[in-house]
């Protein structure tokens, strides 16, 4: 079999394009094939189909394909273009490639695969491509996700923020808590950011949503009681316990604090064990916990707060819990610890919105396993400069998106 007709096959050509050149490059381990046309045939116009007779021809263009033997494969082509009555004049649609790729669509499909099974860096040296191509990639096949992507109503969502970088930057995501996918990354951390999302999802989008999981967050409560309803807003147990545990956090640091003037460093890094769930605390820092305890220490006493808070979501019936809530409430706030009365009072003004749990039975730790997620996507990229691209990145791995091109072949 000649070389030509070697890499018909490989490329997975079809008429009437033919290889007309095929150059091998030893040194610099590359393959350089031309493919071309024969004259005289009509080509379908990319807009209707409709046949029309060839044009002119663009610039020779190169793309990526798929290594030959371990040696980089480049495939050139002139596009043609037809002059179609309808929509002008247009280039037509090629058997290899997507419209303004650099790569073939079976390199791009190896690529996305390669993405989804490492990092970005990782990726690129995988593919011997630079770092900026891979997000290229990335961004095509988000893309193309996207627009892809079944207009399928929410029942179930979920709201958090996420830190994207030093200072005040943040990104508002948008979980579907039912399929554990992200559904939209929103820039900063404002009501105006979440009530624009649900502005887009228009009137019977909104309606369809049954429940909406969140922290406390003032602006993300204003933008869902106007365009969801605050019947339908549960605050999330994992965010309620988290401050909480900054309160116990807040009240070891005052006492700390007191006990080292004094020369004592009872407290001395027990930081972390006063913010594990009891039944979580790891074995080898048991025996010490329990002599904690039993001292006359103020973190002892609002940790033993923090702790019994738990059980009010360990109810089934909502009248029982809020019975719970009444006592553990008086215990919180009768405690002389100012950081667990303040945190007290803060649960009790969303109260309404704490027991709605007891209704819908959902929580936001779907959201919090793609918020740690994110985290790790940010660490491996060493950080993302470009919003945009960090972006790109949470769609491409946490979206549940569409990311592949369509199967190449006879687009005629």
């Amino acid at each position: 079999m000649e070389d030509k007709e070697l890499y018909w096959h490989l490329l997975g050509l079809v008429a009437p394009w033919r290889v007309s050149r095929v150059e091998l490059d030893i040194p610099g381990q590359r393959v350089d094939v031309w493919v071309e046309h024969p004259k005289g045939i009509t080509w379908p116009c990319p807009e209707c189909g409709k046949e029309c007779s060839l044009y002119d021809h663009s610039p020779e263009r190169v793309w990526r394909h798929l290594d030959s033997c371990q040696f980089m494969t480049y495939l050139h082509a002139s596009p043609p273009r037809v002059n179609c009555p309808e929509h002008g004049v247009k280039q037509v649609n090629l058997p290899w490639a997507e419209a303004k790729s650099r790569f073939t669509v079976l390199f791009e499909s190896l690529a996305i695969t390669v993405l989804l099974r490492t990092d970005i860096k990782e990726a690129a040296t995988i593919l011997r491509i630079s770092w900026d191509e891979a997000i290229h990639l990335m961004e095509r096949a988000v893309a193309r996700g996207l627009a892809a992507k079944p207009k399928v109503a929410i029942k179930r969502m979920g709201v958090d923020e996420k830190a994207v970088g030093r200072g005040q930057n943040y990104f508002t995501v948008v979980c579907d808590l039912e399929r554990g996918v992200v559904d939209a990354v929103l820039e900063g951390r404002t009501k105006e950011a979440l009530d624009g999302y649900f502005k887009a999802l228009g009137k019977e989008g909104c309606a369809a949503v049954e429940v909406v999981a969140m922290d406390m967050c003032g602006p993300y409560i204003q933008a869902t009681v106007e365009n969801i309803g605050r019947e339908k807003i549960v605050f999330d147990i994992f965010h309620a316990m988290k401050r909480a545990n900054e309160a116990v956090d807040a009240v070891r640091r005052q006492e700390h604090q007191a006990l080292l003037a004094k020369g004592d460093r009872t407290l001395a890094e027990t930081k972390y064990l006063w913010l594990y769930a009891e039944e979580n605390l790891p074995a080898r820092y048991q025996e010490r916990f329990a002599s904690l305890k039993e001292l006359d220490l103020k973190t002892a006493r609002a940790w033993a707060i923090k702790e019994s808070l738990r059980r009010f979501w360990s109810y089934k019936d909502a009248r029982w819990a809020k019975r719970y809530w009444r006592r553990w409430y008086f215990w919180a706030t009768h405690s002389r610890l100012k950081p667990m009365v303040k945190v007290a009072k803060m649960l009790k003004r969303h109260l309404d919105n704490l027991l709605t749990y007891f209704e819908y039975r959902v929580t936001n730790a779907v959201s919090e396993g793609l918020n740690n997620k994110i985290e790790a996507i940010k660490r491996q990229a060493y950080g993302f400069r470009n919003l945009e691209h960090f972006k790109t990145a949470i769609y491409f791995y946490c979206g549940g998106l569409q990311l592949y091109p369509k199967t190449h072949g006879n687009v005629r």
